[in-house]
């Protein structure tokens, strides 16, 4: 199974990351041998980055998602996939959380656990224009 892991390097003894769309790194983990593939979030400064990271996540074929927070576009975009999302998941490191899951500590969420963004007022959007494809290695 492919547990994808909001965290804040690319190994397996990083931190969880609580945010979804604004994370890092997610790390992709084979959950039969708990091989990691690590992978840059090049969303994380762009306005929809929790859709698209989510269809990213999509496209990876990812069945488990494991994270702090999941707001309601990127909830309904996995959902929508068939992935299974778990919040609340901290304190604690990518390789913890998968064996949390794995034994049945941690348990996919039936909805999400943010409220849905009303705006950015105030905020200027992101100047970066970046929205290619999801993709490169994280590099610690």
């Amino acid at each position: 199974m492919k547990i994808a892991v909001t965290s804040t390097g690319p190994e397996l003894a990083d931190a969880v990351d609580p945010r979804f769309g604004r994370c890092k790194c997610l790390v992709i983990v084979e959950s039969d041998n708990m091989r990691a593939s690590p992978v840059e979030n090049q969303f994380a400064g762009t306005g929809g980055a929790g859709i698209a990271v989510a269809q990213a996540m999509v496209g990876r074929k990812v069945e488990v998602v494991l994270t702090g927070n999941c707001g309601p576009n990127a909830f309904e975009v996995l959902n929508a996939a068939g992935i299974k999302v778990v919040t609340g998941v901290a304190g604690t490191t990518v390789r913890e959380a998968v064996g949390a899951f794995k034994v049945g500590v941690l348990k996919p969420t039936p909805e999400p656990n943010v409220v849905r963004n009303s705006g950015r007022r105030g905020r200027r959007p992101s100047s970066s224009g970046r929205r290619g494809a999801d993709g490169g290695v994280c590099r610690p």
